[in-house]
């Protein structure tokens, strides 16, 4: 990799500083002259000096200078600046360089430099970043005012925003917002400091792969965190004074009403950032100290559509696809909210979808476009229900049905009706294990014998966070936690965990994978699901059937090193079944 070159080659002389000037008609001829010969008795450098004298302003300087040497110039200020970008090269080596990155956009760094022509300096900052480097224009004195600022490679953004006087803080009004599909982050560089404060908000939030974004009021001013493989985590705390501000901005983003504080609102909005457009879903709700606001980020790059990717373990995968390819019948994903479940379901029809069969979703909302799939939004304001569009479908000559959600037993009712009559549906619904699915539908008043019938299998699920490949280590669990694992037979073997670095934010953690329940139901499981069966005794035909519980799978994983036990006994729990009890044999050891 190297410094892109300089956008236009051609070999015409570049004017000298001072005749620049003049041509710019910032000086005259005389006051030129008159400077060079006073640079001449000093030794000064000519456009410090006249900075320094107040005959013309350091950003006519920087611009001037910029044109004589070829690039582009600009003045330094908060918002030019990513924090993150302003990590990758330590503070000794900018000061020594005289440089400071700015952005990075798809792998080209832009860096503030006293000598942009300086190709020594390019290569030392692309053997230090691993990036292709533009280089822009700035002076010195405001690039070391900015290296000391950011000093650390942490921005101090409370400090930043204290230092704000009333007026430097602005809300954009919504005539004022693009009507565009699009509003491209990485453009929106010019305005006041509180949209910045959000552009950064976002832009982080993106980079490190967060899912939701958290604008929370607080009793000393405002608190922003961002979730990351499923933990929250601070990203900053600006000061009292800017709350309503911040919440402003963000609505305006997401097309919602400024002037409504009393209601719940939503919003949604296509951004561009890392030069890829991104979904946002915004959610306003009254609190007693202030709005607080909920961003989800739907990252197209973050979501894998391939069930081997997912983390199901062979045999799992092997059941779970033994059921999608079942001609009609029922399959059910099971979880509680944030465990992947709609990316589990997206999986399943990225593996079924095709030009020979017709497949219609209902969601509620639709988070990701999928080709050769209709893709239903439910609308409850004007009757759009999960029933009601489920029963239209039915009408649509559909091969396959996807339901976002079973919420309500007529939802539950029509979805089990079209698994008897020929179709393929996949539905989410909230349990906590897989066998639980059933006694979840009884209590929407489905039919225990129709439900039977319909029934092909259930997946319950949990995400568990990955080892950082950046910090990984062995380490050996306590007693307590192989006693909670059941695989006390493990004593004395090592597992690995990460010990936490700056990649994963000191977590040990980074990514996610899916711990997967699989229940494939047999003849026997019918039977009992028929007689509205209590569900220990489903579980013990699950047992019997060679199913693994969510601990069980999750267990195997960590001794293949995916994660650390810990993790798996955090995101999993015990069953009531007599194998789960330390003192008993596994079936997680069984498996291994």
């Amino acid at each position: 990799m190297s410094a892109l070159p300089p956008p236009s080659p051609d070999h015409t002389p570049r004017p000298r500083l001072g005749d620049a000037l003049v041509e710019q008609g910032v000086l005259t001829r005389e006051q030129l002259d008159s400077a060079l010969a006073q640079q001449k008795r000093t030794g000064r450098m000519l456009g410090e000096m006249l900075v320094t004298e107040g005959v013309i302003s350091p950003a006519v300087l920087v611009h001037t200078l910029a044109r004589c040497v070829g690039v582009r110039g600009c003045a330094l200020r908060h918002g030019l600046i990513d924090p993150a970008a302003a990590k990758l090269v330590p503070d000794d080596e900018c000061q020594r360089l005289r440089v400071i990155p700015m952005f990075k956009v798809r792998g080209v760094l832009t860096v503030a430099m006293a000598e942009p022509q300086n190709l020594p300096t390019i290569d030392r900052l692309r053997q230090l970043t691993g990036c292709r480097v533009r280089a822009v224009l700035a002076l010195e004195p405001n690039i070391l005012e900015y290296v000391k600022k950011y000093s650390g490679g942490d921005v101090d953004i409370d400090a930043f925003l204290t230092s704000l006087q009333e007026s430097d803080v602005e809300v954009v009004d919504r005539e004022s917002v693009d009507d565009g599909p699009s509003t491209d982050l990485d453009t929106m560089v010019a305005g006041s400091p509180v949209v910045n404060l959000v552009n950064v908000a976002f832009l982080t939030a993106v980079r490190d792969k967060a899912s939701d974004i958290h604008i929370e009021p607080d009793k000393r001013g405002t608190r922003v965190r961002y979730r990351i493989d499923g933990v929250l985590r601070d990203l900053m705390k600006p000061p009292p004074g800017l709350h309503a501000a911040i919440v402003s901005r963000v609505k305006v983003i997401g097309k919602m009403d400024i002037g409504e504080k009393r209601l719940p609102q939503e919003g949604r909005v296509r951004i561009v950032a890392e030069g890829r457009e991104i979904d946002l879903r915004v959610s306003s709700m009254p609190t007693l100290l202030g709005e607080k606001i909920v961003v989800r980020i739907l990252d197209k790059q973050n979501l894998r559509v391939r069930l081997d990717e997912l983390g199901f373990r062979p045999e799992a995968l092997a059941r779970f696809r033994h059921v999608l390819e079942l001609s009609h019948g029922l399959v059910l994903v099971t979880g509680p909210t944030g465990s992947g479940k709609t990316t589990t379901l997206y999986s399943a029809l990225d593996l079924l979808r095709g030009p020979e069969v017709n497949i219609v979703t209902v969601e509620d909302p639709v988070e990701y476009q999928l080709d050769l799939v209709n893709q239903i939004q439910v609308n409850e304001q004007v009757g759009m229900t999960f029933a009601r569009a489920l029963r239209s479908i039915l009408r649509q000559d559909p091969d396959i049905i996807m339901v976002g959600e079973i919420r309500d037993p007529e939802t539950a009712r029509v979805a089990i009706q079209a698994a008897l009559t020929g179709h393929l549906v996949l539905a989410t619904l909230h349990t906590n294990d897989a066998v639980g699915a059933a006694a979840r539908l009884a209590d929407m008043d489905a039919e225990a014998y129709l439900l039977a019938n319909a029934l092909n299998g259930v997946v319950a699920q949990r995400l568990a966070r990955t080892i950082c490949a950046g910090c990984a280590t062995k380490y050996y669990p306590s007693e307590q936690a192989l006693a909670d694992a059941a695989i006390r037979e493990h004593a004395g073997r090592a597992f690995r965990k990460g010990a936490g670095c700056r990649q994963c934010h000191n977590s040990g953690f980074r990514g996610r994978l899916g711990v997967y329940e699989v229940l494939e139901v047999s003849p026997e499981m019918r039977r009992l699901i028929a007689q509205s069966r209590p569900a220990h005794e489903l579980r013990e035909q699950f047992r019997r059937d060679g199913g693994l519980t969510l601990r069980d799978e999750g267990v195997l994983l960590a001794l293949d090193g995916k994660t650390s036990l810990e993790e798996i006994l955090r995101v999993t729990q015990n069953d009531d079944d007599p194998a789960a009890d330390a003192g008993a044999t596994s079936p997680a050891k069984e498996a291994a």
